[in-house]
C-alpha cells in the first residue's frame, strides 16, 4: 500500500480518513514500554498526526517507545538481525472481513536508547531524532523500502523533513 502525498494541506489536528465519515479521525496511540526517558505522549501524538497528514497516510497508527533490549529481540525475531536498531515498522494486515481494522496502518517501534545515542552522534535534539524516526517508520508503513527502491524513499523522506521543519 502506498500512501498518497496530499495536494492540499490537510488539518494538522485531525487527519480525515478517505474511507470513513469526514467527522472521523485517525487514531494515534502512543505507548511507552521503557523507563530510560519520560515520554510526552501529546507531543508525539500531535507530531505523528502532522507527519501522517504530510505523507497522506491518514490511518490509525501506534508509536511504541521501547528499550534497546526489547528492540533487539524484535529485530532478531522478525528480521533475523541480532542487534538493537533505532526503528522497526510493522504494517497491519487486516483480513477483508475485519472492516474495523482496515484503517490500521500499523505500528512503529522506536528504541529510546538508540534515538538518544544517535541524537548525540548527529548533534540533534532527542525530539528531532524521534521526529525523523517517526517519518521513516511511516514511510515504511506506506510500503516504501530504502533497501530496494533506488533512493526513492530517501528523497521523499528528505522532502518531508523539510516540509515538517525537522
Amino acid at each position: 500500500m502506498r500512501c498518497k502525498l496530499p495536494e492540499a494541506r490537510e488539518s494538522i489536528a485531525q487527519v480525515a480518513l478517505p474511507h470513513r465519515r469526514a467527522s472521523d479521525t485517525a487514531m494515534i496511540e502512543i505507548i511507552n514500554r521503557q523507563r530510560t526517558r519520560s515520554i510526552n505522549t501529546k507531543l508525539w501524538r500531535d507530531f505523528t498526526a502532522r507527519a501522517s497528514a504530510a505523507i497522506g497516510a491518514g490511518s490509525d497508527v501506534a508509536i511504541v517507545f521501547v528499550s534497546d533490549a526489547t528492540i533487539r529481540k524484535l529485530n532478531k525475531e522478525f528480521r533475523g538481525n541480532n542487534y538493537a536498531t533505532d526503528v522497526l515498522s510493522f504494517p497491519a494486515h487486516a483480513e477483508q472481513f475485519e472492516k474495523e481494522y482496515q484503517s490500521q496502518l500499523g505500528e512503529i517501534v522506536i528504541s529510546v536508547e538508540r534515538a538518544m545515542a544517535q541524537a548525540r552522534e548527529n548533534g540533534l535534539t532527542f525530539s528531532n531524532e524521534v521526529e525523523q524516526l517517526i517519518v521513516h517508520g511511516l514511510l515504511h508503513l506506506c510500503g516504501y523500502d530504502h533497501e530496494r527502491d533506488n533512493g526513492e524513499m530517501n528523497r521523499l523522506e528528505l522532502k518531508l523533513r523539510k516540509k515538517l521543519g525537522i
